[in-house]
């Protein structure tokens, strides 16, 4: 039986706002018509820029053209991100957007290294991973199609400019037929009965009803938090950086680098993310151990071309709501929660929460299940990115700041100390089916950070050491030479040297 089309109301642009009209009209023009509400005064966040490999299949689902987007947006290609001093001083290693080797015998790879790892055999294991040894080389190709080949065994995602983004999907989404409205809203009607968002009032006086009101409104949260009052889980305590002075500058000369760096700081760390036209930086730091000013300084000191603006700071806090959807309100992006962009994650964690709005859209009524279905998935998400976070701050050696000490020794979720605790025992990974990095991403952190397992899958033993080793330097330097073929990354943006 065919439903009525509901009437939804997106509060906020941005990219999140934009993302979550343009999936709707896209996917969902039989069951639900679009109108998104924001205010050209309020301006976007902007610090976003750097992406993970999800972004290319949201891209693909709309059908958008990756090169358009990429023009569109000055975009540039992205392995993996570069993480510099975080375990010590002096320390480098890339997070790669890509497997480590080939798994033998059903022994995931990283048993075999680490049997000849501890006789000081086999190299690192940063040179079994294609998209590590293309991003050393500042190298890029699209993946083979061919999944039997080296060259299929990497992802990409992009870096690009996030004040970008918003306005190319809004011309998507309205050419599919999504309203924007112009305006602040400066009330918030709800049902005395139901307790659901009825209308919003813009400063306008005009009032703009739904069925299903999904908030993009940034920091605010102008119907989770403030209306509707949902309740925020703070993880500062875990995650204790709460600002950024971000600075973007002219590109230096030379290759551009298809990593996002991440650079250790005194309270916090700094992104460095190329574009083809500027290069974002900033410095993501703990008010309690640095003042506004002196990161400011620090991000001036740093960056390697000239200063295009004036450091721009921006106020934050780790957690999310305790609930992301409530009534007929459903928060995507930081509406919902903040975890700062060590890894990149806050457009992931929009689409993530997009795909699952598309997943339960709301046949007849919005359901309880609808809603605990919807939560269930965003805590995970979530969850498991804060646990990851941690890790990168706790593994940490360093002991030069009172940041770093505090960080190094605070207590941690006992889901990261059980990771932690069986990766260093048997170098095992837990395995889920939810939530965002797998074993790769694990593996690239707790070892680039020092974390080396203590034992080893007992099959490994079985192996002859010495035809072992021969076949790990065979492979290392297979990789080598196929990534040897590839164009640097100019070139495959098609631009000049």
């Amino acid at each position: 039986m065919t439903q009525p089309r509901k009437n939804v109301v997106v509060v906020g642009g941005g990219t999140a706002g934009w993302m979550v009209a343009s999936a709707i009209a896209k996917l969902l023009p039989h069951a639900a018509s679009v109108e998104l509400i924001e205010s050209a005064e309020i301006g976007i966040v902007g610090v976003g820029e750097a992406t993970l490999p999800h972004l290319r299949a949201f891209i693909q689902t709309l059908g958008l053209d990756e090169a358009e987007f990429m023009a569109a947006t000055h975009a540039t290609y992205k392995l993996g991100i570069e993480f510099r001093d975080f375990g010590k001083p002096g320390d480098v290693y890339l997070h790669p957007f890509g497997v480590f080797g080939q798994p033998l015998n059903g022994v995931p790879f990283l048993h075999w290294w680490l049997r000849m790892h501890a006789q000081g055999r086999g190299g690192e294991i940063a040179e079994y991973s294609v998209a590590n040894v293309m991003a050393v080389q500042q190298r890029f190709a699209v993946p083979a199609a061919d999944p039997t080949t080296l060259l299929s065994t990497y992802g990409y995602a992009y870096q690009f400019d996030a004040t970008k983004f918003g306005p190319f999907l809004r011309g998507f989404a309205e050419k599919r037929g999504v309203t924007r409205t112009e305006g602040r809203i400066v009330t918030v009607d709800r049902d005395g009965e139901s307790g659901d968002v009825a209308a919003v009032v813009l400063e306008s006086g005009a009032r703009v009803e739904g069925d299903l009101f999904v908030d993009c409104s940034g920091f605010r949260s102008l119907l989770l938090g403030d209306a509707l009052g949902e309740e925020w889980e703070d993880w500062s305590h875990w995650l204790p950086c709460d600002r950024a002075t971000a600075l973007p500058c002219a590109s230096p000369r030379g290759e551009i680098e298809p990593v996002t760096r991440a650079t250790a700081m005194a309270a916090g760390w700094r992104w460095r993310i190329p574009l083809q036209h500027r290069v974002g930086n900033g410095y993501v730091y703990s008010s309690a151990h640095l003042s506004d000013d002196a990161a400011s300084d620090a991000i001036l000191a740093a960056v390697d071309g000239e200063p295009l603006a004036e450091p721009r700071m921006l106020r934050f806090r780790a957690g999310r709501r305790k609930r992301s959807w409530s009534h007929n309100v459903v928060a995507i992006g930081l509406a919902s929660g903040f975890l700062e962009p060590l890894e990149s994650t806050s457009i992931y964690l929009a689409q993530a929460a997009i795909t699952q709005l598309l997943d339960l859209f709301p046949i007849g009524p919005i359901e309880d299940a609808d809603r605990d279905a919807f939560n269930t998935q965003i805590d995970y998400e979530y969850d498991r990115i804060r646990d990851f976070l941690i890790l990168h701050y706790h593994a940490s050696t360093r002991d030069d700041s009172e940041f770093w000490r505090y960080v190094r020794h605070m207590p941690i979720p006992d889901s990261l100390a059980e990771k932690i605790e069986l990766f260093r025992r048997a170098g095992r990974i837990q395995r889920y089916s939810r939530g965002l990095f797998f074993e790769p991403s694990w593996i690239a952190v707790m070892i680039g950070q020092g974390i080396i397992p203590q034992a080893w899958d007992q099959r490994v033993d079985a192996a002859n050491p010495g035809e072992l080793g021969q076949a790990l330097d065979r492979l290392r330097g297979q990789i080598a030479r196929e990534v040897a073929t590839l164009p640097g990354h100019r070139a495959a943006l098609g631009l000049s040297a």
